[in-house]
């Protein structure tokens, strides 16, 4: 890989890592492996490129590989005649992580259909329209929330796809 590339990865780890150290609650090093695994592909990663490319002890790199194999966030392979393992992600931790975003929009979506019709049922009883609520918040989010479980939808039919074809 040439220098300017290694640059370029060197920084998208860091952007990636403080992103999914965020998102999933990650510690930073084991953010930074994870973002380092992703920007890896399927070639895969080896313990010693994890220590040498992160600059991190080898009990570190090792704590943060055997808690990101325990969340099953990552998987491993290893090549005939060679003894090492290399790590890449685990296809359906991505599966996990879109079913956990659809079961959070599908709860938002029935909590705001829930206050959509409260507001709908107040405004019913309330003769001064100027005090009235007004729901078009409500139906953008509402359809906000179907357009983007439709498009994780088709993300999700497309990653199963491809893992199933391997």
């Amino acid at each position: 890989m040439n220098d300017e590339l290694c640059k370029q990865k060197h920084a998208l780890v860091e952007k990636l890592g403080v992103l999914i150290e965020s998102k999933d609650n990650l510690a930073p090093v084991e953010a930074r492996i994870l973002s380092y695994i992703i920007l890896t592909g399927k070639a895969g990663t080896t313990f010693e490129d994890l220590v040498t490319k992160l600059c991190a002890s080898k009990s570190t790199i090792s704590t943060h590989l055997n808690h990101l194999l325990d969340l099953k966030k990552i998987a491993y392979f290893t090549k005939p005649g060679d003894r090492k393992k290399y790590f890449v992600m685990n296809q359906d931790a991505m599966i996990q992580s879109i079913d956990d975003m659809i079961e959070t929009w599908s709860a938002q979506k029935e909590l705001h259909l829930e206050i959509k019709a409260y507001k709908e049922h107040a405004n019913s009883t309330i003769s001064d329209s100027t005090t009235k609520f007004d729901l078009a918040f409500h139906d953008n989010y509402i359809q906000f929330l179907d357009e983007a479980t439709k498009s994780i939808l088709a993300l999700r039919t497309k990653i199963t796809n491809t893992i199933n074809n391997i």
